[in-house]
C-alpha cells in the first residue's frame, strides 16, 4: 500500500503540506465567479442586452419625432445626433446597475447567499467579481445600442475621440455598478431594489442633460444639474462623438470632468468595499 507522506513529496502534481494552494489574489476564484454572473444574464440575452436596445431605440424615434422637427439642431448638429451618444451610455448605467443591483438581494431571496459568502475570496475579489460583470453587461447593452443607433436614419455616430468614449463609458458603468452593489448589499426584498431604481437612479438618468443642454436651464438648475455625477457621464461620453460639450467651454473642463468620475468611483469602490467587508445585512 502506498504511503500518501512519500507520494506527495515525489509527485510534483501534488503540492507539500502546509504550502498554500491559492495565492494573494484568488484567480480561479475570481475567474468563476465572474463567468458565473455573466453566464446569469447571458441565459436571458434577449432580455438583458436586446430588449434595452430595443427600448432605448424606440426612445430616440420618440424624441427626434417630438423635437427634432424642422431641422432643430443643438451643439451644432441635428438633434437625433445630438441625443443618441446619451441613449447610449444612460442605457449602459441603467443596465449595469440592474445587474449588480440582483446579484445579492437574490441570494439574500433565495437562501443561496452563502454562494456568495463561503467560497475562498476575499472582499476584494468579491466586490471585483460582481463590479466587472456587472460593467461587462453594461458594455454589451451599449455595443448593442449603439449598433440599433447607428442604423437609425439621421443619426451620426462618428468617432471623434475614442478615448472619452471609452472612458466616460467606463466610469459611467462602474458608478452604477458600484451603487447597485450597494443597493444588493441593503435591500430585502425587491420592492426595496425597485425604490432605488424608481426613485434615484431614473430621476438622475433623466435630468442629467440627456434630452437638452443644460444653459437652457434656469441658473438654478443648472447648478444642481452640476452636482449630478451623471450629467459629467453623459456630456463627456458625448464629447467623444460630438467634440462639443456642455460640462465647459474647452477640453480641459472634460478632462477635470473624466478625472473627478474617476475619484469619485474610488471613493464609492472603498465605500462599498467596507460595508461588504463589514457583513452588514448579509451574515446575519
Amino acid at each position: 500500500m502506498n504511503d500518501p507522506v512519500k507520494e506527495t513529496a515525489t509527485n510534483p502534481a501534488f503540492h507539500q503540506f502546509g504550502e498554500p494552494v491559492i495565492g494573494r489574489v484568488n484567480r480561479l476564484g475570481l475567474w468563476t465567479l465572474y463567468i458565473k454572473e455573466v453566464r446569469r444574464f447571458f441565459k436571458v440575452q434577449t432580455q438583458t442586452i436586446w430588449a434595452p436596445a430595443i427600448t432605448t431605440l424606440l426612445y430616440l424615434v420618440i424624441f427626434s419625432v417630438a423635437l427634432g422637427r424642422g431641422g432643430r439642431e443643438v451643439l451644432g448638429v441635428n438633434f437625433t445626433t445630438f441625443v443618441a451618444p446619451g441613449l447610449i451610455v444612460m442605457g449602459m448605467m441603467q443596465n449595469a446597475f440592474a445587474n449588480a443591483s440582483f446579484s445579492l438581494l437574490g441570494g439574500k431571496i433565495q437562501g443561496t447567499i452563502i454562494d456568495y459568502l463561503m467560497p475562498p475570496l476575499s472582499t476584494l475579489e468579491l466586490l471585483t467579481g460582481l463590479v466587472c460583470a456587472a460593467a461587462t453587461r453594461g458594455i454589451l447593452v451599449g455595443l448593442a445600442v449603439g449598433l440599433a443607433v447607428w442604423l437609425y436614419p439621421g443619426a451620426d455616430l462618428s468617432l471623434a475621440h475614442p478615448v472619452a468614449i471609452a472612458w466616460f463609458g467606463l466610469m459611467g458603468v462602474i458608478l452604477l455598478s458600484l451603487m447597485g452593489v450597494l443597493t444588493s448589499i441593503w435591500a430585502e426584498k425587491f420592492d426595496h431594489n425597485a425604490a432605488v431604481t424608481n426613485f434615484i437612479v431614473a430621476p438622475l438618468a433623466l435630468l442629467s442633460g440627456t434630452f437638452y443642454v443644460i444653459d437652457n436651464l434656469s441658473p438654478v438648475f443648472q447648478t444642481i444639474s452640476r452636482f449630478n455625477p451623471f450629467f459629467y457621464v453623459i456630456s463627456g461620453f458625448r464629447y467623444g462623438f460630438l467634440v462639443e460639450s456642455d460640462i465647459g467651454e474647452s477640453g480641459h473642463a472634460v478632462l477635470w470632468a473624466g478625472l473627478g468620475l474617476g475619484l469619485l468611483n474610488v471613493v464609492l469602490f472603498v465605500a462599498t468595499y467596507l460595508v461588504l467587508k463589514s457583513g452588514w445585512k448579509l451574515r446575519s
